[in-house]
């Protein structure tokens, strides 16, 4: 087809975050935009609003750091004796807080993901099912029939769905996911969580704030295993101090229920065997079950092989640049099976959009990519991991801050935290750092910028921070680089240089 004879310059495939980013980008260079997305308030054929924000403004991001922040609130109240108050057991209506919930969520999309914003840039905004019938027509199956469009370039921004783990009876048992959890309005008394990554972590905390009484089941021998065992080991007893249970290295060989009422299962049973040899089987008995195990693309409805694109199980296959087996489709996203968090599925649009648009070739970062656990404390990390730079036999050094040190977190009762960075042993160049305690979701921004801009340690240590803050520790943990190397032998010169008259601090006891 004839770029003359399309309809639209661009045509974006999915609403979510990576959807968005690319539609607005297309609509503000003047090209001619069209974003179709599934996902609807209200009934299509009634004209209902296409639903823009994906799983990140409705099923994510934002409904699942509400509710974390209102499990927080009961919990100080419980806690308040910190602060020099009273401690109260709360009073939690959970139907008014699933409520407020729903209300953040829908106030985020009016203001930030409504069609309207994006009409206003001068985009074109369906709401319908799109799959291909060729490299560059699109059907979009809408409530009021079927029509066709055609594009010069496309960007596929479908994002991804849950992902169920292949375990006896799940099919046939009430279950919530991220896309069911935040429509309940009853608290179950007891919730039991399948999987210990992000999303089970971290609604673990929320529900145990709020009165339920959660068990994590994970067949990894610990939570959060991408990350630090050191820091995941702190933030586990942290929960377990909360009353969260944990099942970890076990299977899961069935479950079953017993009974429903208005979405969740009156009794829910999960038969629970020890990985490995030994241990004895349990069953572990709830009222509602939650299957947090994972994401997958969601490639189903596409029809992908009209176009040519290929992909695999994961997802789309794409290039550095997010391109497609077709040079002039894209892919950014859940839908690519990488990478899923919604800060990456931004990013992939970005690239995409500007290497079909503009023909800039600008490629992915993979290097630099953060990722935040929103517990309480929160676990961040950029970079590498200690094991991966274990593996690549790479020469480091560990370089730790304790909260215990940092001023700020003492002032607001929040001294459970740590730092730690990986760097080079002269030059101070950062290879990756780990971050947990308050507000390590924005003290993992200053090393990803330090790491992408070749800050090194030095720098920052010379690099003013504001007192009292929690970016001093960043400073802080920056300062046992700097003082490290100015104690010692090369400190016993300097003495031996100016003859100054007292003793040289031993590295192993910096302050």
């Amino acid at each position: 087809m004839s770029p003359k004879d399309c309809t639209h310059d661009l045509i974006v495939i999915g609403g979510g975050a990576a959807g968005l980013t690319a539609a607005r980008f297309g609509a503000r260079i003047g090209a001619k935009t069209l974003l179709v997305e599934q996902g609807h308030v209200g009934q299509v054929a009634e004209g209902g609003t296409p639903q823009l924000g994906g799983d990140a403004t409705w099923k994510g991001c934002v409904p699942s750091k509400t509710l974390l922040r209102s499990a927080r609130a009961a919990h100080q109240q419980r806690h308040a004796s910190r602060y020099g108050l009273e401690d109260r057991e709360p009073e939690v209506d959970f139907a008014t807080v699933m409520e407020h919930v729903r209300s953040v969520r829908q106030q985020v999309f009016d203001e930030r993901s409504h069609p309207d914003h994006l009409r206003a840039l001068g985009a074109e905004v369906r709401a319908g099912r799109a799959r291909f019938l060729g490299p560059h027509t699109v059907e979009i199956e809408q409530g009021d029939g079927v029509h066709t469009a055609s594009a010069r370039y496309l960007i596929v921004a479908g994002g991804g769905a849950p992902k169920p783990p292949p375990i006896e009876g799940l099919d046939q048992t009430p279950h919530l996911t991220s896309a069911s959890l935040f429509e309940i309005s009853r608290r179950p008394r007891r919730l039991l969580i399948l999987g210990a990554g992000s999303i089970g972590t971290e609604m673990a905390q929320a529900f145990q704030r709020l009165g339920s009484q959660v068990t994590v089941v994970e067949e990894s021998e610990r939570m959060l295993s991408k990350d630090d065992p050191e820091m995941t080991g702190r933030l586990r007893e942290r929960l377990e101090a909360e009353g969260v249970r944990f099942r970890l290295g076990v299977s899961v060989e069935r479950v079953s229920e017993h009974g429903a009422e208005e979405g969740l299962a009156s009794a829910v049973f999960a038969d629970i065997h020890p990985r490995g040899d030994g241990g004895e089987p349990e069953r572990i008995e709830a009222d509602a079950l939650l299957v947090a195990t994972g994401r997958r693309a969601a490639l189903e409805a596409l029809h992908l092989e009209a176009a040519g694109i290929e992909h695999t199980d994961r997802g789309v296959t794409v290039s550095s640049r997010c391109r497609t087996s077709q040079r002039h489709i894209y892919a950014a996203g859940d839908v690519t099976g990488r990478y899923q968090f919604t800060h990456m599925s931004e990013h992939m649009a970005r690239v995409a959009a500007v290497n079909a648009l503009l023909k800039v070739p600008l490629t992915l970062d993979t290097d630099h990519v953060p990722w935040v656990t929103f517990t309480d404390p929160e676990l961040a990390h950029v970079g590498a991991t200690r094991q991966q730079l274990d593996d690549e036999g790479t020469d480091y050094e560990v370089h730790r801050f304790d909260y215990e040190g940092l001023d700020r977190a003492a002032a607001e009762g929040e001294p459970e935290g740590l730092i730690k960075v990986y760097a080079t042993e002269w030059r101070g160049k950062v290879l990756g750092a780990t971050v947990l305690g308050a507000r390590a979701g924005e003290l993992i921004c200053e090393y990803a910028v330090a790491m992408k801009h070749g800050v090194s340690l030095h720098r920052l240590a010379n690099t003013v921070h504001p007192y009292p803050t929690y970016g001093l520790a960043a400073r802080r943990a920056a300062d046992r680089w700097y003082a490290s190397k100015h104690t010692g032998r090369i400190a016993g010169w300097i003495k031996r240089i100016f003859d100054y008259k007292g003793e040289v601090t031993d590295p192993e006891h910096l302050a």
